[in-house]
């Protein structure tokens, strides 16, 4: 390992109480009177119902996880008794790890009760590990959660120490010393193998590392004693954080909470200031953009713009973001302030120049481009688009809508098939989506339609023009995939249909006495 490495550091929160917490916040904020009676969450195993998660106070009278609820019944007829809801709690502890992103933007679910946060290099911003830990335990209990929490070099160490107690902070290197005396079960393995040790008379972790790794290995397994490995630190696993690291981070934080529109206006603005200035130190610009908005309370919202070419403007950034923040269906409600407002460059590319006081060209493009964006970040970049054509002979197939900030270029230098000089177009106009079913009368087996009905309405064909016999790509679908015969058509009235017989007559449609079935006919689109 170099010398100049950072040796990692992880938190590891653990939220014991998480499912009555929550329905204890439900309660609080839906104005009921608290119910003193101790609080059980059950879930069905085995055909009988046992619990889940419960409260202190259910834990104080000898209750705990996995006795069925009748045992719990007969212990205190009065217990609160309520449903597992899994949904909701990883919706709650999802939104913690949100929370958590104001000490850092490495966070990782750990089970369905359990947070992982890579402090590596940002503790002194808090006043140290003690302080850090202090601050993030203090604020979660405000809010209404029963925390347990440690610091060490790995994270199954981290976990370890959480599980057991609360507050240890182990210096790097310390990981077996600390861990040794803890009992086997912290190490968080299956329940047989937790058993099995104690059957072995292996109580303690010491006990476990103590025995040659070969012996442990062949009796539990390689992934055992790989756990024990990490949690003495002797080996380390990386955690996987729940979102991508972002190129560029800004930040501030405010003392006292901010509401007002001006001050989180002024606050983006230089924000961006600052993240223009780290970028354009490495030649940089940004193609993706998120504003988080930390409450006081904990939410956290979160606002997102992408660009079609790489910012490097103050002022863009701004336009972008107050037409996001403008169009978005519920307002950035501030509640009681943030305290903290935080924007990143998630994905940014080297900044190419151009010649763009002589090209006209450039500047048209640019112009183009900054609309596309901020019509993007008003309606959502999924509903502008652009048309690519597609080498296929199919014509469902035969172009792509493709989001315009990302493929405007490619748009502009596009080739579409020529229509030949004084010939009618061999495509309609309009296309639909999904070829409607018509009743049509034709010549057998081949013949173009002599009427059909579409929509209710009969039509008489005057002209017909075909076939133009295509195959369907097979390779694409595993259905039947049967052979269409096009026909542009004139009516009575003058109006051009494009409808096509889907199946050879004779061939491809028979029945399964093997007599000839009539084929399917389909409207696909109309001509101007």
């Amino acid at each position: 390992m170099s010398a100049f490495s950072v040796k990692r550091r992880i938190l590891s929160l653990w939220l014991p109480r998480l499912p009555t917490d929550r329905l204890q916040r439900q309660q609080a904020r839906s104005g009921e009177p608290a119910n003193p009676n101790p609080c059980v969450v059950v879930a069905k195993h085995s055909n009988a119902l046992q619990i889940a998660a419960l409260d202190d106070a259910a834990a104080r009278i000898g209750l705990e996880v996995g006795l069925s609820l009748a045992n719990a019944r007969a212990v205190c007829p009065d217990v609160q008794v309520f449903d597992a809801d899994p949904v909701a709690d990883a919706q709650l502890l999802n939104h913690i790890a949100d929370w958590c992103d104001r000490f850092t933007p490495l966070v990782a679910l750990d089970g369905p009760q359990a947070l992982f946060l890579d402090i590596t290099g940002c503790a002194h911003l808090f006043g140290g590990e003690a302080a850090l830990l202090q601050m993030l335990c203090r604020a979660l209990m405000a809010q209404g959660f029963v925390v347990s929490a440690a610091i060490a070099g790995t994270s199954v160490c981290a976990r370890t120490l959480g599980r057991y107690g609360h507050g240890r902070i182990v210096a790097d290197g310390e990981e077996a010393k600390a861990v040794k005396p803890l009992p086997v079960f912290t190490l968080g393995a299956d329940e047989a193998i937790a058993r099995g040790l104690r059957r072995a008379g292996l109580t303690t972790i010491g006990d476990v590392a103590a025995r040659g790794r070969h012996e442990i290995a062949a009796r539990f397994g390689a992934g055992f004693t790989a756990l024990l490995e990490q949690a003495l630190g002797q080996s380390d696993a990386p955690i996987s954080p729940r979102k991508p690291l972002p190129d560029y981070i800004v930040e501030k934080r405010f003392p006292e909470p901010i509401a007002t529109d001006g001050v989180i206006a002024a606050t983006l603005s230089s924000l961006a200031r600052m993240l223009i200035d780290a970028m354009e130190k490495q030649g940089k610009g940004a193609r993706r953009l998120e504003a988080s908005f930390f409450r006081t309370d904990g939410a956290v919202r979160s606002i997102a713009v992408e660009t079609g070419q790489a910012v490097t403007k103050v002022a863009v950034i701004e336009r972008l973001f107050r037409e996001r923040i403008d169009a978005i269906a519920d307002p950035l409600d501030p509640g009681f302030g943030f305290d903290l407002i935080r924007l990143s460059a998630g994905r940014t590319e080297i900044v190419v120049q151009q010649q763009r006081d002589l090209d006209a060209n450039v500047h048209d493009n640019d112009e183009l481009a900054a609309l596309v964006d901020r019509i993007a970040a008003r309606i959502g970049p999924r509903r502008v688009v652009v048309h690519l054509p597609v080498d296929t002979h199919i014509p469902e197939r035969a172009s792509w809508a493709a989001p315009a900030q990302h493929h405007l270029a490619v748009a502009s230098q596009a080739v579409w098939p020529a229509r030949a000089e004084d010939e009618p177009p061999l495509r309609p106009l309009r296309l639909f989506e999904h070829p409607e079913p018509i009743k049509v009368i034709a010549g057998v087996p081949d013949g173009p339609p002599a009427q059909f009905r579409w929509r209710r309405a009969t039509h008489a064909v005057v002209r017909a023009e075909g076939p133009e016999r295509v195959a369907m790509e097979w390779w694409r679908s595993t259905g039947e995939m049967l052979t269409r015969d096009y026909f542009r058509v004139e009516d009575e009235a003058g109006l051009r249909f494009w409808l096509y017989r889907d199946g050879l007559y004779g061939r491809e449609k028979v029945s399964e006495e093997g007599m000839p079935v009539s084929p399917e006919w389909f409207m696909h689109g109309l001509f101007a």
